[in-house]
C-alpha cells in the first residue's frame, strides 16, 4: 500500500467511524434535545383570575344565578356519583378478581396435568434404570464366567501340549 493509499483508507475509516457514532448517538441526543426545545417554548401554565360575571348579556328568562349554579358542585350529585364511581371500581375489581381466580385454577390444573406427565416419565425412567442394572450385572457376570472358561481353557490345552497335543495332530482327525 502506498502513501496515498493510506491516507484514502484512514480518511475512509474516520468517515465510516464518525457515521457510526452518529447512527448511534443521533437518535438520542435527537430526542432530548427536541424536549428541552419543546419544555422552553411551551408557555408556562397560565393563573387566571377570571371573575364569574357573564361576558354577555344573557337573554331574559336567564339569570346571573343560573350560571353560579352550574358552576357550583351539588353535594348531591357529587355523592351520587362518587357512589356510582365506587360501585363502578367495585364490580370492576370483582370481575379482575374473577379473572385472576379462572387463570390461577386454569394454572393449577396445568400444574397437576404437569406432575402427573412428570410422575409417569420418572416411573418409565425408574423402570428403565432398573433394567439397566439387571443387564449390566448379567454383563458382568457373563464377563467373569468368560474369564473363567479362558482360564480353564488355557489350563486344559497347555495340560495338552504337555501331553503330546499338537495343532497338526488335531487336524489328522
Amino acid at each position: 500500500m502506498n502513501r496515498k493509499q493510506r491516507k484514502v483508507f484512514t480518511l475512509f475509516m474516520w468517515i465510516l467511524g464518525l457515521c457510526l457514532g452518529g447512527y448511534i448517538v443521533g437518535p438520542p441526543l435527537y430526542w432530548h434535545l427536541n424536549e428541552t426545545f419543546d419544555s422552553i417554548s411551551s408557555c408556562p401554565p397560565c393563573h387566571c383570575d377570571c371573575s364569574l360575571q357573564p361576558l354577555l348579556s344573557l337573554p331574559e328568562g336567564l339569570s346571573d344565578n343560573s350560571i353560579l349554579d352550574c358552576m357550583r358542585q351539588d353535594p348531591e350529585v357529587s355523592e351520587e356519583a362518587g357512589k356510582s364511581f365506587i360501585e363502578l371500581l367495585s364490580k370492576e375489581l370483582r370481575l379482575k378478581e374473577d379473572k385472576a381466580k379462572e387463570k390461577q385454577r386454569v394454572a393449577d390444573i396445568k400444574i397437576l396435568e404437569a406432575k402427573k406427565v412428570a410422575s409417569q416419565y420418572q416411573k418409565e425412567a425408574d423402570k428403565c434404570n432398573s433394567g439397566m442394572e439387571t443387564c449390566e450385572e448379567a454383563r458382568e457376570r457373563a464377563e467373569t464366567t468368560l474369564e473363567n472358561q479362558m482360564k480353564e481353557t488355557a489350563l486344559w490345552e497347555l495340560r495338552a501340549r504337555q501331553r503330546g497335543w499338537s495343532d497338526t495332530t488335531a487336524k489328522k482327525f
